[in-house]
């Protein structure tokens, strides 16, 4: 086996150019390209940011006012949360307040249109 300290010392006397034309005949020799090394390394290391920027997958469906239509959103209330009447209400009428909680994006959004089709407003976070 080769001794490394020697070949750094080697390496590091090369000249720019020597450098290059060294780089081109490892290239030819190996068959690979050090624009691919050089391109692979960042994507490696760009992978540990993706978790961070994942989507968002748990919704809170949150009702915001009751649009003049008290009743059709208590009824429909009841009809989401399995809530009694004074619940329903109690909910109704402390808006904003949360009617499901941790739901997916699919059902949030079935949800916000369900009460906003009762006269609802609501929004979804």
């Amino acid at each position: 086996m080769a001794d490394l300290n020697a070949l750094v010392d080697s390496l590091s006397e090369l000249t720019v150019l020597e450098a290059a034309e060294l780089s081109k005949m490892l290239e030819e020799k190996w068959g690979v390209s050090a624009a691919a090394a050089v391109a692979a390394a960042p994507a490696a290391g760009g992978g540990a940011a993706a978790p961070a920027a994942e989507e968002q997958t748990e919704f809170d469906v949150i009702l915001t006012g009751d649009g003049g239509k008290k009743i059709n959103v208590i009824k429909e209330v009841r009809a989401i949360t399995a809530l009694g009447l004074t619940e329903a209400k109690a909910l109704v009428e402390g808006a904003p307040k949360a009617v499901k909680e941790g739901v997916s994006k699919d059902e949030a959004a079935k949800l916000k249109a369900q009460l906003e089709a009762a006269g609802a407003t609501v929004e979804v976070k």
